[in-house]
Order: structure tokens, then sequence, then C-alpha cells
């Protein structure tokens, strides 16, 4: 079956809740991934050009969540069924929102911030599912 890879942006609480509920819900929940409109923007790029651009929006996403105790942010990606996946409004060329709760058994990475403050792409730490405990950890 295809599944179509998703990036959600989460702040502190977030990832505790994920932890606790073993799954992400929200009504709808915002998400990040390949759209048409980014493959347009993007015409000469590729599936990880695109995945990349979709990861990078996720972040800014997270950086606008990011509260004044949270000193990293937390971008979450996920591989769900395509039926899952609803367009949002153009307000992001990766913009995309989950018409389902997002559970952690679709979960298969995080990407942390490696230090505090960090507002660019370079300095990310990738945490296999398996280390929720450690994410949790550092924020």
């Amino acid at each position: 079956m295809t599944q179509t890879r998703i990036y959600v942006p989460l702040d502190a609480d977030g990832v505790r809740r994920l932890a606790a509920d073993r799954e992400v819900a929200g009504d709808p929940v915002e998400a990040f991934a390949v759209t048409d409109r980014l493959e347009r923007m993007l015409p000469s790029g590729d599936e990880e050009e695109w995945e990349y651009a979709a990861l990078t929006e996720a972040f800014e996403a997270a950086d606008e969540r990011r509260g004044a105790n949270q000193a990293k942010r937390v971008v979450l990606a996920a591989d769900v069924d395509p039926t899952w996946v609803a367009s949002r409004a153009a307000d992001a060329l990766a913009g995309v929102q989950l018409t389902h709760p997002l559970p952690l058994s679709r979960v298969v990475s995080f990407h942390v911030d490696e230090s505090a403050g960090d507002d660019g792409m370079d300095d990310l730490l990738w945490y296999d599912v398996t280390e929720l405990d450690e994410v949790l950890r550092l924020l």
C-alpha cells in the first residue's frame, strides 16, 4: 500500500501528550507533506528536495509554536494512508491536514534542534520513534 510521508510540528506539551495518549489528535491535525503546490513551485526538484522543503515548512511552524519555556523545536515524521491527508488553505506550500488521529505506530522519527534557540536546519538531531523517551528528556 502506498504511504504519504507527513511532518507534524509539535510543542513540548504535544510530545508529552503523544507519549501519554499514543497518538496526536486534533481537529484537524496540522501537518506538512509533498503537495502539488510544492511540486509546482519547485518543478526541477526531486522527491528528496520536495520532502526537505516540507520538513523545512514544518520546522517554521514549530518555531511559531515554540513557547518561552521550550528551547527546542520538534517535528515528527510519519507515514500515513493517503486518504488521511487533506489539502489545507494555501497558507503554506506543503500545508496539509490529517483527517484522522495519528497513532504513534505510524510515527517513524523525530527531528529536534541540537541546540536551544536554533532557527536553521543545519543542526538537527534525528531520533527513531523508539527513542521517544530521549526526545522527552531533551525538552
